[in-house]
């Protein structure tokens, strides 16, 4: 129970500076490019790792499952750094919460985790939460919203992130979880340098003159970030882990309003605790 509070800690912790950081980087270099070498520092790390500790076990059926979560994640992360670079923190990451959404209906539907009315139940506050927080935006909680860039982009993300956490369960249940992140570093990192290079060419020019060392930090939180998730994803159900992770929320309004002055500080936290409310039922739930 200790270390799994204590990666709950790491993970929330982790991904919100993450974000913040994230969205800075991408505030000079493009969005692409910070997501291939972000990858690309860990596969230098990864990549013997996995050879030393899992040549002998590893076979196609887990490859193929990391492969395609592979796809999805590199795909995920390169929508949620676009939408990142062109939106407020404190809005986007609330925008998440409808991850759990998506990781319970996979979930469902490719390793048959069944959600309990509990779990429901908390996923509705998460959402009904968010009200507060869109509403803060010119647009307000309405089907309006949905043209705005940076949210069509965070939606994007949030999609594909909540199919790959499926896929990286199950890459967890025929391996284990440090396997799982090996993985998903070299496999993340292949589909990022393919992503990068058939959509915007230009950007390989870029890797050179930015140099890897502002990414050595970023990289060091996906590490701890990805880890911490993998060892989630071990102990609970993908639904009810990519609910917890919706405590983040808090954190994500206040980097937001510390780091880049964003507004409407207390109508924020308001809709984020009413959606920690909702993790907290599926916390105690133990679903």
């Amino acid at each position: 129970m200790i270390l799994t509070v204590t990666a709950v800690l790491l993970r929330i912790i982790s991904n919100s500076f993450l974000n913040a950081r994230q969205k800075e980087l991408s505030s000079n270099v493009s969005s692409l490019c910070v997501n291939f070498n972000t990858y690309f520092l860990l596969s230098l790390f990864c990549i013997p790792l996995i050879f030393i500790m899992y040549f002998t076990t590893l076979n196609i059926e887990i490859i193929i499952w990391a492969l395609i979560g592979g796809i999805f994640g590199a795909l995920g992360n390169a929508f949620l750094i676009e939408a990142l670079k062109n939106g407020e923190l404190s809005v986007l990451g609330p925008v998440n919460s409808y991850k759990a959404v998506v990781g319970l209906i996979f979930s469902l539907l490719i390793i048959r985790e069944t959600p309990n009315l509990t779990s429901i139940l908390g996923i509705i506050l998460i959402i009904c939460g968010s009200y507060f927080i869109f509403d803060t935006t010119n647009e307000g909680f309405s089907i309006s919203l949905l043209k705005r860039k940076d949210i069509q982009f965070r939606l994007l993300a949030l999609i594909f992130t909540g199919i790959e956490a499926v896929f990286i369960k199950k890459v967890i249940i025929l391996s284990d979880a440090v396997c799982s992140f090996f993985l998903w570093v070299i496999f993340g990192c292949v589909f990022s340098f393919i992503i990068l290079k058939a959509l915007e060419k230009e950007d390989i020019k870029k890797v050179k003159p930015c140099g890897f060392k502002p990414f050595l930090g970023l990289s060091a939180l996906v590490l701890i970030m990805q880890l911490s998730t993998n060892f989630i994803f071990a102990r609970l159900p993908v639904g009810s882990a990519l609910s917890l992770f919706q405590l983040s929320n808090i954190l994500n309004v206040f980097l937001g309003y510390k780091l880049f002055n964003e507004k409407h500080l207390l109508k924020k936290l308001a809709g984020s605790i009413i959606m920690v409310t909702g993790s907290v039922i599926i916390i105690l739930k133990g679903a």
